[in-house]
């Protein structure tokens, strides 16, 4: 079995990680044997950081902790720090002295509670109005638990901290260089320097299921800009590694101890708030301020200005458009209609589902979400459903369904392959999964997918964009933007506006 040191993923990101560790003239080692001794104490300072058995050794599971996408933020020193933090925790009353000596010795802090900030730039798939409110639910989560305000300053004033999204080498130094998808995502700088920066090249989505959750990795280095290091807490917010959003709340104590330690409680009769991690997915909805950075030319339905969870077509060309606990049904001719309730269709279907699709020969819808699934016959759910999927070898969280009339089969999709399934059957074919090179051109993490009989075409959907694929050649044919370039998706009206996205 080849050793992980001769990978080429190895090679590309080795030097990053001596840098990381402060090993810039270590050589990177040919053989498993010739691990020099600084490059073992940097793996071990590592393991220990990341929770590994600490061997000093460059083995599978270590390599593959170091190739998950994390803060690009120095764990330097970090061993020795954490230690101190974590012997203090255990030390009582006294430990609070030397807790709060800790954590203003990291660097530098913020000498005042107002602090202004700017979103600088942002990616170009994702719509401004969501991830400005992406960028508030972050700054909201530090207030609600501390005595900091935040505020964003106009265009033309300066502000404290600046968010911006930059490509490759930004000279940061080349330790700080992004790298594309993967690897370190963001890093950032202690005060009083006031920035965060983002690799532009990265999936960023605002979803809990699909890309890079752009939310949680804003939080983040929103929190080494206020002065906070990396915890040692496994489900802290200010983990190297970034946290998932789930049911738990965002914040751990150790996050809450650190900033509150840096700037005091919240104020006086303000309202401390720790919501959990699943209210953090649609950015408009939880804050009552968002409307301010509404666009005043935004009409037409939401998720032209946004983005949804599923799409699906039934055998007369109407579209089923889902997003959040709501369903928009789009006309063959373009029309919309109002949004509606998920459970006013289709009850007992939870919101934020994740694929859907309609069998083109007797018009069963199917849904999935996790590892469930759903099948309803009209509006009335069928027996023995909602279901397990898992058992048919289905994958978890797929990106996206549909119906694909050739082989009269359900085909599921979930990051670079695709899932054939069973007639009547929740269960996946033989010979499956494969690869999405067979659909010429589809891309991966997919945000929905529908068949257009009427022109014998595919349509494949990811964020803002679209890929049509001829379905006997089964290559892409166009590509473009669907709001702006497919009428039938019911977004005419938004257009009218001016230009989305």
């Amino acid at each position: 079995m080849a050793s992980p040191n001769t990978s080429p993923r190895y090679k590309k990101m080795m030097p990053a990680f001596l840098a990381k560790y402060g090993y810039l003239g270590e050589q990177i080692p040919k053989a498993p044997g010739s691990t020099s001794a600084q490059l073992s104490n940097a793996i071990r300072e590592f393991q220990w950081v990341s929770q590994l058995p600490v061997s000093g050794v460059l083995d599978r599971a270590t390599l593959r902790q170091m190739m998950q996408p994390r803060c690009g933020v120095t764990d330097a020193d970090s061993h020795a720090a954490w230690a101190e933090r974590v012997s203090a925790l255990l030390a009582g009353r006294w430990a609070k002295r030397r807790r709060r000596k800790r954590f203003v010795k990291q660097g530098s802090k913020w000498y005042k509670q107002h602090l202004s900030y700017r979103l600088m730039n942002w990616p170009e798939h994702l719509p401004e109005p969501a991830v400005r409110g992406a960028v508030r639910a972050a700054f909201q989560l530090w207030s609600n638990i501390s005595a900091l305000e935040f505020w964003e300053a106009p265009a033309t004033a300066p502000a404290d901290i600046r968010l911006t999204f930059f490509q490759g080498d930004h000279n940061d130094g080349l330790s700080n260089a992004f790298d594309g998808p993967g690897g370190a995502l963001a890093h950032a700088f202690l005060p009083r320097r006031g920035e965060a920066h983002f690799d532009l090249d990265e999936r960023w989505s605002l979803s809990r299921s699909r890309g890079r959750n752009l939310f949680v990795v804003l939080a983040h280095e929103i929190g080494h800009t206020l002065g906070l290091p990396h915890s040692p807490a496994p489900r802290a917010l200010m983990a190297p590694y970034y946290k998932r959003l789930g049911r738990d709340a965002l914040l751990s104590w150790d996050d809450v101890l650190a900033v509150q330690n840096l700037y005091g409680k919240p104020l006086r009769g303000s309202v401390t708030a720790q919501l959990p991690g699943k209210k953090f997915t649609d950015f408009e909805a939880w804050d009552p301020r968002s409307s301010q950075g509404r666009r005043p030319d935004t009409q037409g339905p939401k998720y032209c200005h946004s983005s949804f969870d599923a799409i699906t077509v039934d055998g007369q060309q109407r579209l089923y458009i889902f997003k959040g606990s709501h369903f928009w049904e789009v006309s063959a001719d373009g029309n919309v209609s109002e949004p509606r309730p998920l459970q006013e269709r289709w009850a007992g279907l939870p919101p934020h589902i994740e694929a859907a699709a309609v069998s083109l020969e007797n018009g069963d819808f199917y849904f999935f979400k996790g590892s469930r699934c759903w099948r309803y016959r009209g509006s009335k759910p069928m027996w023995g459903f909602p279901q397990s999927c898992r058992a048919g070898g289905l994958p978890r969280h797929p990106n996206a369904a549909l119906f694909f009339p050739p082989l009269r089969r359900l085909v599921l999709f979930k990051g670079a392959r695709y899932y054939v399934l069973a007639r009547e059957k929740m269960q996946v074919e033989p010979y499956y999964p494969r690869g999405l090179q067979d659909w010429g051109g589809a891309p991966e993490e997919l945000s929905g997918a529908l068949p257009r009989p009427d022109d014998g075409s595919i349509f494949f959907f990811r964020d803002d964009r679209y890929w049509r694929v001829d379905q006997a050649k089964l290559r892409t044919t166009t590509s473009g933007r669907w709001a702006a370039e497919l009428p039938w998706m019911g977004c005419w009206h938004a257009n009218s506006g001016g230009a989305l996205f």
